[in-house]
């Protein structure tokens, strides 16, 4: 390995005493201060007209005002003063942690005393405020412990989950009604398990029928689900949190849906009466993924997915009878997404669909008994996100990477289809919200290297005001001779030119030899190379810069945004493919005249720290001199089954998938430096991964350093825990790959 020499160092600390390689950005600055924080809008909420929205304020004395702002003119007012939220039958005010209106706007359902559950679900209370007469009234006499509730489409009643049961509350009356009856720690109605929530990204689980007398809901049986316990060692006597989660080949939740009909409920037999269920067949071994009722709420369609996640079908289910039939049927060879690009069209006469099946992801649109009318998008670009129809002019409003994967812009196009018109302009990342009525859409637009604006358009695209300008941060960025990053490409393994981005250091001299550190991801879909806004991540790659490293990422094979066949590649083998083509950079970037062969180094945290720890003990792996591996999967059987068995099915039917390019089984080939860091509260990627690995490390004798963050979950951001785990990393870098030019020059011709 090639090390500076004392004149070399004396010279690089040199180069960072001048003015241009000041080392601004430190750790501190970026982790501790948030100084380069870029402004960002409130959570808003746009009223019904589309031409005003809200927002909640939180004041100095930490109460929060609700906040209503005309979209054009900008002016503002309060809606609801929060000093005024008195709790009933206390003395202390209410946040509004969370909110929605009735459908005429006249009340407000409110969120208090949130706390979060997992990643995305969360319990609290809940209290409906009369805009008019300020009246407060808690949905229910006890408090916390509510989940997910709403108003009835009448807006005299509001259903809610408490200790995994349905009820109903009256508002004028206050009567309390339980709709199910056999909630428990195994059984859940109306809300979901761990893995459906992690990777379904599905939290509540009931809704209200359009007509308000019925209410759908999912019901989960977990109990073939075995307990995994993530323990907290900071008390004298650990506890643990017991989390049913389902790892890979393992059973998974009985899932069923239930449609309860309101005029006969109440009488508990068991399961409650007043329900129906769904047939959704007769195997079991399913995910019901998404569920949504027709306008006139004849119909419920819900979206069954089979267990190897690569046959998606569409059930129209009758909610009186419980009977269902095959609409659609969204199948492929690798596997199907499940998304929410579904809008109802002509009062449920058709609908909007999104698929792959063109070989890029494009919009349909079917009739109601699932004939396909006609596809609205098409071409090699993916489309990225919908945003729904605009019913008055026909008009469908979708992102796509229609450019290159690099970038998003918002386009439109007739339900009759043609040609998309583009309504963004300029290179880099747009992302939009559409508001209803489809008068405006609010763009906030960044590049790599700038945190950018956000702007209110009118649908045609015309700007109307900014938001956000973000503009005293992109001068002092500007200031601070942070290097501008360069996008180019980079061959894979076979050839498949991929997207790649590099910083160079300051006072880069290509005459000099200089260390590479590579960023990775690599998963599935990812993208770690695209014009966007990177964040306290994409700082810290600048911090390094200024250190005297190059930093580099690539999205290997496998990766999104450039269609079906590049994304799904690595079907059934997670790891080869992606790792192939991060070592061939490797080697490609080591014949660099600009890069010291001895001094690449790789990162990355969960796919990412995976593939680092993959790519560093492979054949050919040999070229990473050090490596950091942030809460990674080592071993795919350890992981969830939904994620999982989606790329790889199942560990009894692809043994050598799982087996081959599992880091725990090639500890041994591990050549160059490792640190290798977890959060020991991880209830996603468990802190067990990386405790296998240093057992097999171990076994191997190979020498290694580790760091463990208690009570950290798979973020490492509670406390002070982001400040000090960069600053780790960074003085790490700086011993096992020292920064700088090497005194060896180049050869020259």
């Amino acid at each position: 390995m090639t090390r500076l020499s004392r004149l070399g160092a004396l010279a690089f600390a040199a180069l960072l005493a001048s003015p241009l390689a000041a080392q601004q950005l430190t750790i501190e600055r970026i982790y501790s201060d948030r100084e380069f924080e870029p402004e960002r809008l409130p959570n808003l909420a746009w009223m019904d007209d589309g031409l005003r929205f809200t927002f909640v304020e939180t004041l100095d004395d930490e109460t929060t005002d609700l906040i209503v702002e005309d979209a054009a003119s900008g002016e503002r007012s309060v809606l609801v003063d929060g000093s005024t939220l008195i709790r009933p039958g206390a003395e202390d005010t209410v946040t509004i942690d969370g909110y929605t209106f009735d459908d005429d706007e006249d009340r407000l359902l409110i969120l208090t005393d949130e706390e979060g559950i997992y990643r995305r679900s969360s319990r609290g209370t809940y209290y409906v405020l009369d805009l008019g007469s300020g009246t407060l009234t808690p949905i229910s006499r006890s408090r916390g412990d509510q989940q997910y509730a709403k108003l009835s489409p009448d807006g005299d009643r509001v259903g809610f989950v408490r200790a995994n049961d349905i009820w109903v509350a009256d508002l004028d009356t206050g009567a309390e009604t339980r709709l199910t009856f056999d909630g428990s720690e195994t059984v859940i109605n109306g809300t979901f398990d761990w893995v459906y929530e992690e990777e379904l990204s599905v939290v509540d689980g009931w809704s209200w029928s359009p007509d308000g007398e019925r209410i759908a809901f999912w019901h989960s049986d977990q109990s073939p689900i075995r307990i995994f316990s993530v323990q907290d060692l900071s008390e004298l006597y650990p506890t643990s949190l017991d989390l049913p989660y389902p790892k890979a080949g393992d059973p998974n939740s009985i899932v069923t849906i239930g449609v309860i009909d309101l005029a006969r409920a109440g009488s508990p037999d068991g399961t409650g009466s007043g329900i129906t269920w769904i047939d959704t067949g007769e195997e079991t071994d399913i995910y019901l993924a998404r569920m949504r009722w027709t306008p006139e709420g004849d119909a419920l369609f819900i979206e069954r997915l089979n267990r190897h996640q690569n046959r998606l079908e569409l059930l129209s289910a009758d909610p009186e009878t419980g009977a269902s039939e095959v609409v659609l049927v969204d199948e492929d060879e690798a596997w199907v997404d499940v998304d929410d690009d579904f809008t109802w069209v002509d009062g449920g006469e058709r609908f909007i669909w999104s698929s792959e099946a063109a070989g890029w992801n494009h919009l349909y649109l079917y009739a109601r008994d699932g004939t396909l009318v006609r596809q609205l998008t098409e071409g090699d670009m993916e489309v990225t996100a919908y945003h729904g129809l605009d019913r008055e002019n026909d008009l469908v409003y979708f992102s796509a990477a229609r450019g290159g994967p690099l970038g998003r812009d918002l386009f439109r196009v007739g339900l009759q289809g043609g040609e998309p018109e583009r309504l963004t302009s300029g290179d880099g990342t747009h992302a939009v919200a559409v508001a209803p009525g489809f008068r405006y859409f609010i763009d906030t637009h960044t590049t790599i290297d700038r945190p950018g604006s956000t702007v209110l358009h009118t649908a045609d695209g015309e700007v109307v005001r900014t938001l956000v300008d973000n503009e005293a941060l992109v001068e002092k960025l500007a200031g601070m001779g942070l290097r501008e990053p360069e996008f180019f490409t980079v061959p894979a393994a076979d050839g498949t030119p991929l997207n790649a981005y590099v910083i160079r250091p300051v006072g880069f001299d290509e005459s000099r030899r200089w260390p590479v550190l590579l960023y990775v991801y690599g998963g599935p879909g990812s993208q770690t190379v695209t014009d966007s806004w990177g964040g306290d991540r994409y700082l810290w790659h600048q911090a390094l810069a200024e250190r005297g490293y190059i930093v580099v990422s690539v999205d290997n094979r496998g990766t999104g945004a450039r269609g079906r066949d590049f994304r799904k590649q690595t079907y059934l083998q997670l790891g080869k493919l992606e790792t192939d083509d991060q070592i061939a950079t490797a080697r490609w970037l080591a014949n660099e005249p600009y890069v010291d062969p001895d001094r690449i180094g790789i990162w990355g945290w969960s796919y990412g720290g995976y593939m680092t720890l993959l790519s560093m003990m492979r054949e050919g792996g040999d070229v990473f001199r050090a490596g950091i591996s942030v809460a990674p999967v080592t071993h795919w059987k350890l992981y969830d089954t939904i994620y999982t068995e989606r790329y790889m099915r199942t560990p009894a039917e692809n043994p050598g998938g799982y087996d081959d390019w599992a880091p725990i089984n090639l500890a041994e080939n591990l050549d160059g430096d490792l640190l290798l860091i977890h959060g020991a509260a991880d209830d996603n990627v468990h802190f067990q991964q990386s405790s296998q690995m240093v057992d097999a490390l171990i076994d191997a004798g190979k020498q290694f350093d580790f760091m463990m963050y208690p009570g950290r979950t798979h973020s490492i951001s509670q406390r002070n825990a982001r400040p000090h785990l960069f600053t780790l990393m960074t003085g790490w870098l700086e011993e096992h790959l020292p920064p700088g030019p090497s005194e060896e020059a180049r050869a020259t011709s």
